[in-house]
C-alpha cells in the first residue's frame, strides 16, 4: 500500500457543498453569471470592513522582516490580549491571553481542539443536521461520529436524543450556534438542558464529556442573541473564525479558548498547543494576527445578509415553500417538495437553481440554501423557484 488509503478516501469523496460550487463557476463560465443562481458555499458576499484595508496598509508599512517572520506557536501575546479583551467586554469572560490559541481559521482550531481531547475509540455526538466537516475532523482524530438529530420542528438541540445517545465512551458534544445549515439559535434554555444533561451523565459514567462550541457565525444574527456557552457548562471550548464577520474566509485567522472556569483549563491548554504541533497549526498568518489587534470588535455587516434574508423568505413563502426561519448566519433551510432532497436537488440543478441537498449534513428531506450571494441572484432565482414548484403539482 504506497500511499494512506483513508487520505484518499477523503481526497476522492470531496465535500458535496465545494463540488457544488465548483459546477456552478462552470455554468456561470458558459452561460454567464446572470443565468446560475448559486446558493451553495458560505462564501461572503459582503466585502471586508475598509478597517481592514487601513490595518493591513499600516501593517504594510513595517520591516519585512518584522512584519512577515514566525510568530510564537500560540499566536503573539498582544493578539491574544486583544481576543481576550474582546471576550471580556462583551461576555466578562474572564479571559486572559494565555487562554487563547490563534489558528489558520475554524477548521484548524475545531481540528486541534478534538486532536487535544479525544483518544482512540472515543466518540463525539453531533447534532444533525450539521456542518459536513466535523465528521473528518472527528474521525482524523480517532473518535467516532455519533448522529443526534436536532428536533425536526424547531431545529433546537433535542436533548432527550443526546442523553440517550451518551456511552461511556463519549468524549464531547459540538454544537455550533447560529447553526449551519439551519440558521437556529440555541435558546438559553435549551443551552441549560443540553447542560444538566451532560453534567449528570458525567457523574453517571464517571467521564469528563467536552461541550465544543463552534462559533464563526456569532456576530451575524437578526434581532436575537447568542448566549455564550461556557456560562452554562464549565467543560467548554469556544472555536471561532472571522471569516464570516470580517468577511475573511481566504485568510484563515481564526481562535480556540479555554475558559479558566473550565476544570481541565491546566492540562487543556498545553494539549491544545501540542495538538497545533503536531497538526502542523502553528503560527497563525502573522499579518492578521496583526488585523485581529485592530479590528476585533468591529461589527459584522448583517444588514445587508439581513436584506437578502427578506428577500429569499418573502420570494420563497410566496410561491409556498415551507423553510426554517433563520436567526442567524446565512443559511435557509428549505424543506425539499419530496423525500429525496438529492433528486429535488438534480431537478433544482436543471434550472440554474443550486442548493446543497440535507443528506450531507445529516438528515433528509431538505436543502440548504446560502443568501451570502448577491442580492440580484436572489431576486432574478424566483421565477427558477417558480418552474420548480410547479414541476411538482
Amino acid at each position: 500500500m504506497s500511499i494512506n488509503e483513508k487520505s484518499y478516501a477523503y481526497g476522492a469523496s470531496k465535500s458535496s457543498i465545494r463540488e457544488i460550487a465548483a459546477y456552478g463557476a462552470r455554468r456561470k463560465a458558459e452561460i454567464g453569471a446572470e443565468n446560475v443562481f448559486d446558493f451553495s458555499i458560505g462564501n461572503p458576499s459582503v466585502p471586508a470592513p475598509d478597517v481592514v484595508r487601513e490595518s493591513i496598509a499600516r501593517s504594510l508599512e513595517l520591516p519585512p522582516t518584522e512584519l512577515h517572520g514566525y510568530t510564537p506557536a500560540s499566536g503573539t501575546p498582544a493578539a491574544r490580549q486583544a481576543v481576550a479583551d474582546s471576550l471580556n467586554r462583551r461576555f466578562d469572560a474572564g479571559a486572559d491571553a494565555g487562554d487563547l490559541y490563534l489558528t489558520c481559521g475554524a477548521a484548524a482550531a475545531i481540528s486541534i481542539s478534538f486532536h487535544a481531547i479525544v483518544n482512540p475509540g472515543d466518540e463525539v455526538i453531533v447534532i444533525a443536521p450539521y456542518f459536513p466537516e466535523y465528521r473528518v475532523w472527528i474521525e482524523t482524530a480517532g473518535a467516532t461520529c455519533v448522529e443526534v438529530l436536532a428536533d425536526q420542528d424547531t431545529f433546537q438541540i433535542d436533548t432527550a436524543a443526546v442523553e440517550a445517545a451518551i456511552t461511556p465512551r463519549t468524549k464531547a458534544v459540538i454544537i455550533d450556534s447560529p447553526n449551519n445549515p439551519s440558521g437556529a439559535v440555541y435558546s438559553a434554555d435549551n443551552l441549560a438542558a443540553l447542560a444538566d444533561v451532560l453534567t449528570k451523565k458525567s457523574a453517571d459514567l464517571g467521564t469528563a464529556i467536552y461541550l465544543v462550541s463552534d462559533e464563526p457565525y456569532r456576530d451575524i444574527v437578526y434581532g436575537c442573541e447568542v448566549p455564550w456557552v461556557p456560562k452554562f457548562y464549565g467543560r467548554t471550548i469556544v472555536t471561532y473564525s472571522y471569516s464570516k464577520s470580517l468577511s475573511l474566509p481566504g485568510e484563515r485567522i481564526g481562535w480556540v479558548y479555554v475558559p479558566a472556569t473550565n476544570p481541565d483549563h491546566d492540562r487543556l491548554i498545553p494539549a491544545i498547543a501540542g495538538a497545533g504541533r503536531k497538526l502542523g497549526f502553528v503560527c497563525a498568518p502573522a499579518l492578521f494576527q496583526r488585523v485581529l489587534i485592530d479590528c476585533v470588535d468591529v461589527p459584522a455587516d448583517v444588514a445587508s445578509y439581513a436584506r437578502n434574508r427578506e428577500a429569499l423568505t418573502s420570494g420563497l413563502s410566496e410561491l409556498g415553500y415551507h423553510y426554517i426561519e433563520p436567526q442567524g448566519a446565512f443559511y435557509l433551510w428549505l424543506q425539499a417538495l419530496e423525500p429525496d432532497a438529492n433528486a429535488f436537488f438534480e431537478r433544482a440543478k436543471k434550472l440554474e437553481l443550486l442548493p446543497v441537498a440535507s443528506d450531507s449534513f445529516g438528515c433528509t428531506g431538505w436543502v440548504r440554501l446560502g443568501y451570502c450571494c448577491d442580492y440580484e441572484t436572489i431576486v432574478n432565482s424566483m421565477p427558477a423557484w417558480k418552474k420548480l414548484k410547479e414541476s411538482y403539482a
